[in-house]
């Protein structure tokens, strides 16, 4: 068998120009974690998917992975103050975010720092690890005041909280008190995170000199949550170098990292790790994920899915595999209709041009992940016959004059096993519907066809 390769030609007299780019810079300020899950080697991951340079102070070496912390060394002063000065005298540093720093002499000479760059620093004041293990000398906790006072944002969650305040965190009420008594010690803003604090939703509570703003989403079912905190801090801190206001940094910065919690890692024997570069992923899988569309409509297009048609048209939508609402799910632009010759795409494929089928493809993904890519179908007697020769169970749906994302996600429980299908009923002036589900493009064209030779059969 003879084998062909592609070599590029490049002209031996020729060299090509550098084409540099210049990132606004971070730098993080906190302990390693060999595990890799939270403290230098987060921080970094995270700037650095959200387009940040990320340069780096180690204030500890620890040994640890996911089932616990082992032992912990601190860094002479020096050596910490030393790698400072390196990275402050040659980087033009746009934020700074502060972690581990485990004793009151390294806090102090942090605080110098801190207070004589000019940049935003976010200070997440690490004490305890999500293991339970302590990070942070008891009598270290005091010299933290000072440190709060030079901050752009402090970023404690409610035993943190607790610590540096005195206040209980029980709710957002008890979070905005607490959060309101670390302003007055002097941080320009105070982030109270909520997801310590038992509840159905993670309530964050932002507050500032000007206001207090509180963050909602649903609290996701899980003990991967190793190295939230630093993610979370690092993503803000990543907004700020890029010029950001501090509540649309928040905001921006818990969005990444609620999906980075439910999409976490699944590494060593322990709890996993919240998955850094989950932005950085979804952001790569957009354009194959669009292609995947676009190859599945030229197949239906090719062999004339009219049959199958609704009178409001055919949608067929992909959604990444980290997509969380509609806008990340890629679609036909306008669907596919029928035409005198067959059927025929209205527009191209873009991200946010479907609704209905992408929220149940969403609420399917709520009950199998894998579940990647939907076809809306139209329901009648025929096709709803015809779902016989489909493998899998069908979910149904009985709507009101909107599809309800809860009895969506209700109908797709109650089936035995992961729904291929779902037939929503409609319901007052909306035409019913059939949705078919799979984990790739081509078994979703497979399953597809099948269901037209079935129709066409009858």
């Amino acid at each position: 068998m003879a084998i062909s390769m592609w070599v590029p030609v490049v002209r031996r007299d020729m060299t090509r120009n550098p084409a540099p780019v210049s990132p606004p810079v971070v730098l993080t300020i906190a302990g390693s974690d060999s595990g890799g899950g939270a403290g230098i080697q987060a921080d970094l991951k995270t700037a650095e998917a959200g387009g940040a340079f990320g340069t780096s102070v180690i204030t500890s070496v620890t040994a640890q992975n996911t089932t616990g912390v082992a032992s912990t060394h601190t860094l002479p002063v020096e050596e910490i103050d030393a790698q400072a000065e390196a990275v402050l005298s040659d980087f033009d540093v746009s934020a700074v975010k502060t972690g581990m720093l485990a004793t009151s002499e390294v806090i102090d000479l942090v605080r110098e720092r801190v207070a004589a760059a000019d940049a935003p620093a976010v200070v997440d004041p690490v004490m305890v690890a999500a293991s339970g293990d302590r990070l942070l000398e008891p009598d270290a906790e005091t010299a933290y005041e000072q440190l709060v006072a030079e901050s752009t944002l402090v970023t404690p969650n409610a035993d943190e909280a607790a610590v540096l305040t005195g206040i209980e965190v029980a709710d957002s009420a008890d979070a905005q008190q607490a959060g309101e008594a670390l302003v007055e010690m002097g941080a320009d803003g105070a982030l109270v995170k909520g997801g310590h604090v038992p509840g159905e939703d993670v309530v964050d509570v932002l507050v500032t000199a000007d206001s207090v703003e509180t963050v909602r989403h649903p609290r996701v079912d899980t003990n991967a949550t190793h190295g939230s905190g630093c993610t979370l801090s690092s993503a803000i801190a990543t907004r700020l170098a890029y010029g950001d206001d501090l509540s649309p940094a928040v905001r921006t910065g818990i969005d990444l990292l609620a999906r980075a919690v439910r999409y976490n890692v699944d590494v060593g024997e322990g709890p996993g790790a919240v998955h850094h570069m989950v932005a950085a992923r979804d952001r790569a899988e957009r354009q194959p994920t669009a292609e995947r569309v676009a190859e599945v409509v030229a197949q239906f297009v090719t062999r004339d899915v009219s049959p199958l048609v609704p009178e409001t048209g055919m949608n067929v939508v992909g959604a990444t595999p980290y997509a969380e609402v509609p806008a990340e799910c890629a679609a036909v632009d306008g669907r596919i209709t029928r035409t005198l010759d067959g059927v025929a795409a209205s527009g191209g494929v873009r991200f946010g041009a479907s609704n209905r089928v992408a929220t149940t493809l969403l609420a399917a993904r709520e009950r199998d992940a894998n579940r990647r890519f939907a076809v809306g179908c139209r329901l009648d007697g025929e096709t709803e016959a015809a779902l016989d020769e489909i493998e899998g169970a069908v979910a149904e749906y009985d709507g009101d004059a909107a599809p309800s994302d809860r009895a969506l996600r209700r109908a797709l429980a109650e089936t035995d096993e992961r729904a291929t299908a779902v037939v929503d009923r409609g319901g007052m002036g909306r035409e019913g519907s059939l949705t078919l589900l799979a984990a790739d493009s081509a078994t979703l064209a497979d399953q597809t066809v099948t269901l037209l030779d079935a129709v066409r059969e009858e």
